[in-house]
This record gives C-alpha cells, structure tokens and sequence, in this order.
C-alpha cells in the first residue's frame, strides 16, 4: 500500500469520511469535518502508524496533504 493510500484510510477514518477522495492537493480547508480537532487527532493518529514524532514548525507547516507526504519522505530518506 502506497504511503498516500495509508494516509487516506487514516483521513478518511478520523473525518468518519469513507468517500473521501484524498490527493497530495487536499487541504484542512476543503474538507467541511477537518477541524483543529480532528487535525491533532490525524496528525497523532500518522505519528503512530509511522513510529515518528512532528515538531511544531512541521505541523504548522503541513497545509496539505502533500506537505505531510514530504516530511514522512524526508524521514524515509526517501
């Protein structure tokens, strides 16, 4: 399963959103659920599944899905 697939069973889990069409481009604003809340429980919900912790500046940084996609590479070393 690709890393963007992964990230989006866990989106779409946490919104309770199963049709949720995510791509890189998505963003908290296009989505009507994503709220602060649901964003903390998706950001601590990807540091779990990926055994990573975010710093601030990245987090606050991450305006996309995308945006989150490249930290998790830079950590992979991908």
């Amino acid at each position: 399963m690709s890393r963007l697939a992964r990230i989006a069973e866990i989106l779409q889990e946490i919104l309770d959103l199963p049709d949720l069409v995510v791509t890189p481009e998505l963003s908290a604003a296009d989505v009507e659920d994503w709220d602060s809340l649901n964003h903390i429980r998706f950001i601590v919900a990807v540091e779990a599944e990926y055994g990573v912790k975010f710093t601030t500046r990245e987090i606050a940084g991450m305006r996309h899905i995308g945006d989150l996609l490249a930290i998790l590479d830079a950590r992979a070393g991908n």
